[in-house]
Order: C-alpha cells, then structure tokens, then sequence
C-alpha cells in the first residue's frame, strides 16, 4: 500500500507528461490510498478542465467515478491535531499536510509530485519518478 497525492491519481485518469508513471505507479502497488480530501481537490482538477473545455461534464463525471471506484475503501479521515502539528514542522499547506499524516498513520510511503512536500517530509514523501525506478 502507498498513499497518493490526488495529482497521481489525476494522471492517471487525465492525459499528461506524467500519466505512463502513474499507471506504472499502479502496476507496482495496485493498494492505494488518500484522506477523503482527495475527492474535494479531483473535483476542483476536474472543474477546470470543465471550464476550459477540455473535458464534457459528462467525461468529468465518468472520471471522477472511475476515480472513485478505484479509491473504494482505502479513503481515510486524519486528525486535526495530527495534520496542524505537521503544519507547525513544515511549510506545507494543510490540504497537503494531510496525505502526510495518513502516510505516517498507515506507515508508508507518500507518493507525490509536490516538491514542497518531497523537501519537508523526505523520511515520508517519494517522488512519483523514484518511486517508479525503485525496485
């Protein structure tokens, strides 16, 4: 199991630079998870590209429910407390203090792109590439 940020879990449904790492990402550890805030910012992702039509309500609909069914059960609540004492150590954001937590509550690793994540929390977050590479 690994926790993901919700910009792998975009790459894997959305097509970009990064979506053949996220599908290997996939084929190497299938068990996925994320705080169920990740739901809130897939449907911001996805309400931009509504707006600058690049996807039809209807697609964004289909992805996010793809999206969700292969997030089923592995959808977590963290502490308040847990994130904000992570908040206090870093320069990260809440939203983003919260996959750290639940990396650290479930003990694995947080798969991530965010370069501010992967320089606060180095003994947590793994970049999507070196994940990938690693045997």
């Amino acid at each position: 199991m690994i926790v993901v940020d919700t910009h792998i879990i975009a790459y894997l449904f959305l097509t970009s630079d990064k979506s053949t790492l996220a599908e290997q990402a996939l084929q190497k550890d299938p068990l996925w998870a994320a705080p169920l805030l990740w739901r809130s910012e897939m449907r911001n992702v996805l309400a931009y590209y509504i707006r600058k039509n690049i996807l039809s309500l209807e697609d964004a609909q289909l992805i996010m429910n793809e999206a969700t069914d292969l997030m089923q059960r592995q959808e977590y609540e963290v502490t308040s407390n847990h994130v904000l004492e992570l908040v206090n150590t870093s320069t990260c954001s809440a939203y983003d203090c919260e996959f750290v937590a639940l990396a650290r509550d479930l003990k694995v690793s947080l798969v991530s792109v965010d370069r501010q994540i992967l320089k606060d929390f180095q003994e947590t977050a793994i970049s999507l590439d070196t994940f990938v590479e690693s045997q």
